[in-house]
C-alpha cells in the first residue's frame, strides 16, 4: 500500500474543509470497495446502482456476492431512508442518465435487491447472473493501473511503458498457450 497516499479504514472520518467523510466498508464487487458518507448523502461507487438497475458484479478477483449483501443490506439499507445515493456510474439506455437515488427507493424497488430480499436469494441471483457476463475489455490493464495507484508503468529500456496481458485470460496455459486442464 506504500504507493497510496493515505489507506483508509472502516469507520475513518476525513476532514475537508468544512465537510466530514465517513469511510463505510462495503465489499463485495471488489475487496477494497467503501462508500463515502457525507452529511445526508453516499457515494457508492460499484456497490449500489440506480434502484431500476440494481447491484455490482462480484466476479471480480476476491469479489463475493455474500459480501455485498451484508454491506448493501447489513450497511447502507441500515441509513436512513432520505439517504441520498449517488452512484460510481449508470447503465439503461431506455432513459436519461441518473445519478441519484434514495435508500428508500432502492429498498422498494431494485431489481437485485430490495429490502425484503433474502441472503440466499441475492447470493443465488448474483452468483448465476455473473457467470453469464463477460469481463469488462480493458479489466487487466485496469487492475494494473489501479492496483498502483493511478500511475502507469514506468517505461522499460525500449523507452515504452508496457502493460502485461496474460495469454490465456481465464488461466494457466502450456508451452504452447494451450489452456491446461484443472
Amino acid at each position: 500500500g506504500s504507493q497510496f497516499d493515505k489507506l483508509l479504514a472502516d469507520g475513518e472520518v476525513l476532514e475537508a474543509g468544512s465537510l466530514k467523510i465517513e469511510v463505510i466498508a462495503t465489499p463485495g464487487h471488489t475487496p477494497a470497495c467503501v462508500t463515502y458518507k457525507i452529511e445526508d448523502a453516499i457515494f457508492t461507487g460499484d456497490a449500489l446502482f440506480m434502484d431500476d438497475y440494481g447491484t455490482g458484479r462480484c466476479d471480480f478477483p476476491r469479489g463475493s456476492a455474500e459480501q455485498l449483501y451484508d454491506s448493501i443490506h447489513g450497511r447502507l439499507y441500515q441509513l436512513p431512508d432520505a439517504t441520498r445515493v449517488f452512484v460510481g456510474h449508470d447503465y439503461l439506455p431506455n432513459r436519461p442518465m441518473a445519478y441519484e437515488t434514495t435508500i428508500a427507493k432502492s429498498k422498494a424497488n431494485n431489481p437485485q435487491l430490495r429490502g425484503d430480499t433474502s441472503r440466499e436469494q441475492f447470493i443465488e441471483f448474483r452468483t448465476k447472473r455473473d457467470k453469464t457476463l463477460r469481463p469488462p475489455r480493458l479489466i487487466f490493464q485496469s487492475v494494473q493501473v489501479n492496483a498502483d495507484a493511478g500511475h502507469l508503468p514506468k517505461a522499460g529500456p525500449d523507452g515504452i511503458r508496457h502493460l502485461r496481458l496474460p495469454l490465456n485470460l481465464f488461466g494457466p496455459t502450456d508451452d504452447l498457450g494451450v489452456p491446461k486442464k484443472s
